[in-house]
């Protein structure tokens, strides 16, 4: 139960993370949210879920330093971090479930690399039910209810502040 109960502190830094119009706030919240459920699936000896929230961590650390790391902005860099993913993957197979956190990572990375509110949500949401349907697999309730919210959170977003207005890149 205490293990389970580790999971909805992320849900809650997940679901507020997309209340806010800047990508910079929305990436530091789910840092802090894929912290939390990076130690959830560690204790429950998911180790392909640890290391793609891993990845997620790395690639928010180099978005939300992006203004002053100016390489972390390139498409190589975007492609150095896919490339972990994969290898990292590899490394910690578990048959075909490592797919679905592999895919929500690979797919999120390359909508945040756009810089662009409209397809980070867009990404998010086809990661959000890949990590979802592993959450069920898994056992991980915390992680359901985070992506259940998670998506129901990217749609009042796109009500709250309009789909042509999340069009603009913010910072």
């Amino acid at each position: 139960m205490i293990i389970q109960g580790i999971g909805f502190l992320g849900v809650a830094l997940f679901v507020l993370s997309y209340q806010f119009r800047s990508n910079r706030v929305l990436f530091l919240l789910q840092l802090l949210g894929c912290s939390v459920f990076c130690l959830q699936f560690f204790l429950m000896g998911r180790y392909t879920g640890v290391i793609s929230l891993m990845v997620n961590i790395l690639r928010n650390v180099l978005l939300i330093r992006a203004g002053v790391w100016k390489w972390a902005k390139s498409r190589k860099t975007m492609y150095g971090i896919l490339l972990l993913l994969l290898v990292l993957t590899a490394w910690t197979w578990d048959g075909w479930v490592s797919l679905l956190p592999m895919a929500a990572t690979a797919v999120t990375t390359i909508g945040y690399w756009t810089h662009n509110a409209q397809k980070i949500r867009l990404s998010q949401m086809f990661g959000s039910p890949c990590f979802l349907i592993y959450d069920v697999l898994i056992g991980s309730w915390g992680g359901v209810l985070n992506e259940t919210i998670t998506i129901l959170s990217i749609l009042l977003s796109i009500v709250r502040f309009g789909w042509k207005e999340l069009g603009e890149e913010t910072s």
